[in-house]
């Protein structure tokens, strides 16, 4: 486990000296810098904080004051807890960039899906504060609920390409022309994307969408290989799973609609950084321009 927060910590620290670079040069100049460094630099909270999501603690809380400060002692100076989660909200913007190199490889052949991300139990849906005039009520295979969608593609590796997070109330055919943005080849998808212009507008762009029928739809022929990749759709399935068993994704104690959105960018960034074997050649042809 040691040695897995060492390798974490240097490939993160190799982007923020990138990053950091980029945003000295990039980002509109203001007079209000802090002076004073402060005890964690940028790559030692990232290692902090995408390494909970690879432990087997299950919320943060428990996971900073008890399991880091014990495991790792002497590794970080570590601040109290009430600041470590001020400081969540600046990691937007490098976790931003960071779902963007070290996304996966264009394999060709992608899946779409998405999973409801529930911020509260259902009986307390009219006394929610915190996403009170953000959140919305949809309806899951699970029943209704209270919170946002999380639309994915992964390719056949089981690696994400590209996320977003939705209204609970809004329909997976919204986001998926967005969310396949610079895909070419074979997108498999389940009976919500049937479409016509959504067929028609990612065949344009060099995507082609293959969806299951509906019951008044008329049979279409499909080629062998392509029906065996329709029914390897579950592997979205998979990848939801091991996001939310494993690394946490949807929890209901959530008391900031910032930190909210850094919480899911950490868990994919966490799951990419977990999945892929070899990372450094991203960091050596990463372009800091983001064109």
């Amino acid at each position: 486990m040691k040695k897995c927060i060492i390798s974490l910590f240097y490939i993160l620290d190799n982007f923020c000296k990138i990053y950091e670079e980029w945003e000295e040069n990039k980002l509109v100049p203001t007079d209000r810098k802090r002076q004073r460094q402060g005890k964690l630099s940028l790559s030692e909270l990232l290692t902090i904080v995408l390494y909970f999501y690879l432990s087997p603690c299950k919320d943060f809380k428990n996971y900073y004051l008890y399991h880091l400060s014990y495991k790792y002692r002497g590794y970080f100076a570590l601040p109290s807890y009430s600041r470590i989660i001020q400081l969540w909200s600046r990691l937007i913007l490098p976790l931003a960039i960071m779902l963007q190199i070290f996304k996966g490889d264009d394999t060709g052949i992608y899946f779409i899906d998405s999973t409801k991300l529930s911020i509260c139990h259902s009986k307390r849906t009219n006394n929610n504060r915190v996403f009170g005039n953000i959140a919305r009520i949809g309806m899951s295979s699970y029943g209704w609920f209270m919170g946002f969608k999380l639309h994915i593609v992964v390719n056949n590796k089981g690696e994400i390409m590209a996320i977003k997070i939705t209204k609970a109330n809004n329909s997976d055919l919204s986001a998926a022309s967005d969310i396949t943005a610079g895909l070419k080849g074979k997108i498999f998808g389940d009976k919500g994307y049937i479409s016509k212009d959504l067929f028609s507008n990612l065949y344009s762009r060099g995507l082609r969408l293959f969806t299951g029928i509906r019951k008044d739809m008329k049979n279409h022929l499909f080629e062998m290989e392509d029906k065996v990749l329709l029914r390897k759709r579950s592997l979205v399935e998979s990848v939801f799973n091991v996001l939310k068993n494993s690394m946490n994704l949807e929890h209901s104690r959530h008391r900031s609609p910032l930190n909210f959105l850094v919480h899911i960018l950490a868990c994919i960034n966490a799951f990419n950084l977990n999945k892929s074997q070899n990372l450094l050649p991203f960091l050596f042809n990463f372009d800091p321009t983001l064109s």
